[in-house]
C-alpha cells in the first residue's frame, strides 16, 4: 500500500470544546503563523446561505506544536480551534435525538456504532470538522506557495443557476481572473450576472425553508509536471485528489477537466494536442484537467465537485422515530441553507494537502533548504529534457 509523505488527523465534535488537528511530515524552515491560518478560516465562514453557527464562531487556530520562532521545526504541527458554541451545550441535559434525517449520517452512524442517541453520530459527521481541514490546508498552501504553486476556486452552479459551459483552459491567467472575480461577491461566482441569479436562488430557498446544492471548481496553477505515478493505482494523482475531495461532507461527484462531458465526445475531440513552442511542449487546450495517466502534465489541474443539498431542512421530511417505532417528521437542527460558497475554501484546502504531499514525495528532503534546489532540477515539459535517441530495443532481462 502506498504511504504518503504527509499525514493528518482531526478530532473533536461539533459542539465539543474544540477541534484538534495534527499534520505530520512538513519540512523544517517553512515560515508559518496563526494569521496565515486565520485568513483561510475566515474565508470558510463567509458566504451567502450560511446558517447561524457562523455568527457565533470566530474561528482561529492556535499552533501548539511543530512551529518555533515562526518557522516549522520538521516535527508534527499541532493545531487547536476552540468551539465558542460549546459553552451553550456544556453541563446541561441534551434531549435525545431519535428521528434520523434522510441524507445525513444519523441513521448510518447508529447502525455502525450502535448509538442509543443519533446526536452521537451527527456530532462527528458534522461539517464543523472541516474548519480543521481548512487550517491544515492553510499550512500546505504556505508550503506550495514557496514553490510557486497557487490554488483557487469558485462556484459554477447553485441549484439550476449555472455558468455557461466552458472547456478547461491551459492559461493560468484565466483562472487567476476567475479567482479574483469570485472574491468580489458572497456566492463566490466569477460572473457578476450569474452571481446575482445565484443569490436570488438562495434567497428563494431560504423563504421556502429548503436547501440548495451546487458545483465548485478548483484549479491549481504552476504545478510542476511529474507529480503522482501510474505505477500503482493508489499512487495516481487523480486517485488521491478524488479521494480527498469525495471525503468532504455532501460531495456526491468529482471530475477532472472535461469530466463526464468528455464521455460524449469522440477521442479526437476529447484530448489535448501536444505542440512545440520553441523547446517547450505545450497544450492549446486542457481537456484532461492537467492530469494524464495519473501524473501532472504541467497545465493547470482542474477539478470539480458536486455537492448535494444539505440534509437538514426547516421543512420537515418523512422519517421514523426509532425510540417509538412510529412514522415521524424530522426536527430542525441549525444548519446552512446553501453551503456551496463556503465549500470553496474547503475544496481548495483538500487539493492543497494532496499536492503538498505529492510535491514532497517528488522532491524528498526534510527542510526548505534541501527542497528548493531540487525543484529547479526537475524535468520540465521541454523536448531537450527528454533523453530520447530513437533507438530500437527489445523486451527481456538482457541475459
Amino acid at each position: 500500500m502506498f504511504t504518503t509523505r504527509l499525514r493528518f488527523l482531526t478530532a473533536g465534535e461539533s459542539h465539543g470544546p474544540s477541534l484538534t488537528g495534527i499534520l505530520d511530515g512538513m519540512p523544517a524552515g517553512l515560515p508559518l503563523d496563526e494569521a496565515t491560518l486565520a485568513h483561510e478560516l475566515a474565508r470558510r465562514q463567509h458566504g451567502f446561505g450560511a446558517g447561524g453557527r457562523m455568527k457565533l464562531e470566530q474561528d482561529r487556530a492556535r499552533i501548539t506544536g511543530g512551529v518555533l520562532a515562526g518557522r516549522t521545526t520538521g516535527g508534527p504541527i499541532a493545531l487547536v480551534i476552540d468551539n465558542k458554541d460549546h459553552a451553550n451545550w456544556a453541563d446541561r441535559d441534551i434531549a435525545a435525538m431519535t428521528i434520523p434525517r434522510p441524507g445525513h449520517a444519523d441513521l448510518t452512524g447508529a447502525l455502525k456504532y450502535g448509538h442509543r442517541d443519533l446526536r452521537l453520530s451527527l456530532e462527528r459527521a458534522s461539517a464543523r470538522e472541516t474548519a480543521m481541514r481548512v487550517a491544515v490546508g492553510a499550512c500546505c498552501r504556505a508550503l506550495l506557495a514557496e514553490f510557486g504553486v497557487t490554488i483557487g476556486g469558485y462556484v459554477t452552479r447553485i441549484g439550476e443557476v449555472a455558468l455557461p459551459d466552458a472547456e478547461p483552459t491551459a492559461d493560468p491567467a484565466t483562472y487567476e481572473e476567475r479567482f479574483a472575480a469570485a472574491a468580489q461577491n458572497d456566492v463566490r461566482c466569477p460572473d457578476a450576472g450569474t452571481a446575482a441569479r445565484m443569490h436570488d436562488a438562495i434567497a428563494a430557498v431560504v423563504g421556502d425553508r429548503d436547501t440548495l446544492g451546487g458545483i465548485v471548481e478548483v484549479a491549481a496553477l504552476h504545478v510542476p509536471p511529474g507529480l503522482g505515478s501510474f505505477a500503482q493505482g493508489d499512487r495516481r494523482l487523480d486517485t488521491r485528489l478524488a479521494a480527498a475531495l469525495a471525503g468532504m461532507p455532501a460531495v456526491k461527484g468529482v471530475e477532472f477537466g472535461l469530466g463526464f462531458a468528455g464521455s460524449a465526445r469522440r477521442g479526437t475531440q476529447a484530448h489535448d494536442a501536444i505542440e512545440l513552442d520553441g523547446d517547450d511542449l505545450v497544450r492549446p487546450t486542457n481537456r484532461a484537467g492537467g492530469l494524464e495517466g495519473g501524473v501532472s502534465n504541467g497545465t493547470p489541474i482542474v477539478a470539480r465537485i458536486a455537492l448535494k443539498p444539505i440534509a437538514t431542512t426547516l421543512q420537515p421530511q418523512r422519517s421514523v422515530d426509532l425510540a417509538k417505532g412510529t412514522a415521524a417528521e424530522t426536527k430542525y437542527e441549525r444548519s446552512d441553507f446553501c453551503q456551496v460558497p463556503r465549500a470553496v475554501p474547503i475544496a481548495e484546502a483538500m487539493v492543497a494537502i494532496v499536492l503538498a504531499d505529492a510535491l514532497l514525495e517528488k522532491l524528498g528532503g526534510d527542510s526548505l533548504e534541501e527542497l528548493r534546489p531540487r525543484l529547479f532540477a526537475l524535468r520540465q515539459a521541454r523536448a531537450s529534457h527528454l533523453p530520447m535517441d530513437g533507438g530500437a530495443w527489445r523486451f527481456g532481462s538482457g541475459a
